[in-house]
């Protein structure tokens, strides 16, 4: 799965658009006060809450496609789809 697979995947599952940000793909302006995000870092893909002009990194991940599964897996409770 990639960014914009997860896109599709957790508006269709019923998520609110402001409640994920995906770097280069789902972004907000303006930003909402709390979401969750997906980002590239300099060790990999992070994905995390942003809170009030907070990021806070939950999980790093080496691949794109891992860290949408994360994601996709942080935000419904269930694992990611094939």
């Amino acid at each position: 799965m990639n960014r914009h697979e997860v896109r599709d995947a957790l508006l269709a599952a019923g998520l609110s658009p402001d409640a994920f940000e995906l770097e280069g793909v789902h972004e907000h302006v303006p930003v909402p006060p709390d979401f969750w995000f997906l980002r590239r870092s300099t060790e990999g893909w992070e994905i995390g809450a942003y809170e009030r002009g907070h990021y806070d990194v939950r999980q790093v991940f080496a691949t794109e496609a891992a860290a949408c599964a994360g994601l996709w897996t942080a935000l419904t409770g269930r694992p990611a789809p094939p």
